[in-house]
């Protein structure tokens, strides 16, 4: 079987994914087609444990955050931390709760629900790739 997305980053080292959400199953849908899309995934299922994983020090080019999540902080709060100690990184929230003219204030946003294609022309978009991904909505 062929895969359905092109890589779009077979010409140099993959960019690298953290995906923030606290449902299971979206994040494993949301992360399998990142990485069947070429990227490298590092899962977390809290906004904690995403501050954990970037306190590891492993390169991270995007946060893909869910707002609403059990534990300390929410994903908002969480993308307010990466823009004050990590200015190099670049968060997508995504939410079916918060607007989107509030979540736009913060970062690059996706409601959900939202199609595998969106969010990772999206992804790639917001970290500035060339690639025609050549997927459709």
């Amino acid at each position: 079987m062929s895969n359905p997305h092109p890589l779009p980053h077979a010409d140099r080292t993959p960019r690298t994914i953290l995906v923030v959400e606290d449902e299971i199953l979206i994040r494993m849908l949301i992360s399998d087609e990142l990485r069947d899309a070429g990227f490298e995934v590092i899962e977390a299922a809290s906004a904690d444990d995403a501050l954990g994983v970037l306190a590891s020090g492993h390169p991270i080019d995007l946060v893909f955050t869910d707002v609403r999540m059990p534990g300390s902080i929410d994903g908002a709060e969480l993308a307010s931390r990466i823009k004050k100690n990590h200015a190099e990184m670049q968060v997508i929230l995504t939410s079916g709760h918060l607007p989107a003219h509030e979540a736009l204030s913060i970062a690059p946003f996706i409601a959900k629900p939202y199609s595998i294609a969106k969010a990772i022309a999206l992804i790639d978009a917001t970290l500035g790739s060339i690639s025609d991904l050549g997927l459709s909505a």
